[in-house]
């Protein structure tokens, strides 16, 4: 069988289902994923199998089928839990202790790509640890012909419960939620009820063809909706999820957007008081203003690459007790297990917002500057990583106090930042930007647009 290599990404598996993501391909990987679990449990006894779960697209319940049979093939076990966000797989993983996991999901792409969020023996793997499950199916490296035990087990219990008894409103909170039609709509309504909120849900019932909008609460255009419910109800807040529910956007009584580096400050806050001097850790999209607060409140700002599995090896790296993305990934490690999940973080947003009678005059008064949300630009299938590498080579940029190549070119200035990067999801470059003035932000944009133009032939 050949395999395509462009499915393999930076830190998922990911394609269009049926085009380069068949059913075949995804039991041939979960032949690879048994044996790699079966391996690492040679070296700890402790690992017991491979939790599987599945979001709510249409193509994901036939894909956990193959890849539970070919992992079963490998010998190991499999506990599946059905269709869940992806954080609950991660929650699965620590709760029984299997610290092995895979998700079917795509997350926040277009109806018919899908792929695999991955967890071997407490590592997310990705960059070289997924290029290895590409070189170990083109060379037949993998155990097949065995029985694996197979169990399915709920854990949305479980998970409930372990939020509820831990995470306190001080008040009743009226909020609206849009789930988008995705995974999260199964489980973020009941819990928030549970916690003591009064809520209002959009587009709850899951449905993998989203037919409302699409469920990525990134872009401002999909929370007109959530914008609208807050303008015609007496709610105080509202929250957006992505498709697999492991992102959080939230939106004000008033209609504004707090995009997830201003979220990262509130939550930075409360975990400072809690943990004095906590390293904080940021993506590369985020604002300058949150490295300053983060200081002004005692913690040590790191800067990280975008993306989640980047973010987790940061986290085990350096002990930070948070990690946030522009993206609205937000990763916990005081109370809860250092994984994204956009549910719990809402829930901890809500813990926040209850201590105050007005939440929109608390979110409003941080700290805020004129920046753009993320600008996308499309290019073909594998270019935008090698435009990155000839623009770190080559370009050159008036005014700036320093360059960051940690991921693509961050560009600082003394008043703003600009910023492009290759997406490692799908073809694009990501751009974003940020000044203190409206002029600063229209000097730095048309910089980078000359430099895109002059040195890799892209317009925006």
């Amino acid at each position: 069988m050949k395999y395509p290599s462009e499915i393999f990404k930076a830190y998922d598996i990911r394609g269009i289902v049926d085009t380069a993501l068949t059913p075949d391909v995804i039991e041939n990987i979960g032949k690879v994923l048994g044996t790699l679990v079966i391996e690492a449990k040679a070296k700890n006894n402790k690992l017991s199998g491979l939790v599987i779960g599945y979001d709510g697209r249409l193509s994901s319940p036939i894909l956990s089928k193959r890849l539970i049979s070919g992992v079963l093939q490998s010998g190991c076990d499999v506990y599946e839990i059905g269709e869940v966000t992806t954080p609950m797989v991660y929650f699965a993983n620590y709760e029984l202790e299997t610290f092995s996991g895979v998700m079917i999901t795509g997350s926040h792409n277009p109806p018919e790509y899908n792929g695999l969020k991955m967890v071997i023996n407490g590592e997310t793997l990705s960059g070289e640890k997924i290029q290895n499950i590409y070189k170990r199916l083109t060379n037949n490296e993998y155990i097949e012909g065995q029985k694996g035990n197979y169990k399915f087990i709920d854990i949305s219990e479980q998970y409930m419960k372990k939020i509820v008894s831990d995470v306190k409103l001080s008040r009743k909170i009226s909020i609206v939620i849009d789930c988008g039609n995705g995974v999260a709509g199964k489980i973020a309504p009941i819990l928030y009820r549970r916690m003591g909120a009064k809520v209002l849900g959009l587009f709850c019932n899951v449905d993998g063809k989203f037919p409302n909008h699409h469920p990525d609460p990134s872009k401002p255009e999909n929370l007109a909706d959530l914008i609208h419910a807050l303008k015609q109800t007496e709610s105080e807040v509202g929250f957006a999820f992505d498709g697999d529910g492991d992102r959080l956007g939230v939106v004000t009584a008033t209609g504004n957007i707090i995009y997830p580096d201003r979220q990262m400050m509130l939550f930075t806050a409360d975990i400072l008081e809690n943990y004095p001097q906590s390293k904080i850790i940021f993506d590369v999209k985020s604002s300058r203003l949150l490295a300053k607060w983060i200081k002004d409140n005692g913690g040590e700002a790191i800067m990280c690459r975008t993306g989640h599995s980047f973010i987790k090896a940061k986290i085990k790296e350096t002990g930070a007790k948070l990690a946030g993305e522009m993206s609205g990934h937000i990763f916990f490690n005081d109370r809860w297990n250092g994984s994204d999940d956009g549910v719990y973080a809402g829930a901890r947003m809500l813990e926040i917002l209850s201590r105050v009678e007005n939440p929109t005059a608390l979110l409003n008064a941080l700290p805020n500057s004129i920046a753009t949300p993320e600008i996308n630009i499309m290019v073909k299938e594998g270019e935008q990583h090698k435009i990155i590498e000839k623009l770190q080579k080559t370009a050159k940029f008036d005014g700036s106090i320093e360059i960051n190549t940690i991921d693509g070119l961050r560009v600082e200035y003394q008043d703003g930042f600009g910023l492009v990067r290759a997406s490692n999801t799908t073809p694009v470059l990501v751009l974003r930007f940020e000044a203190e003035t409206s002029l600063g932000l229209e000097r730095i944009q048309k910089q980078f647009k000359y430099v895109l133009k002059k040195f890799a032939k892209v317009s925006f």
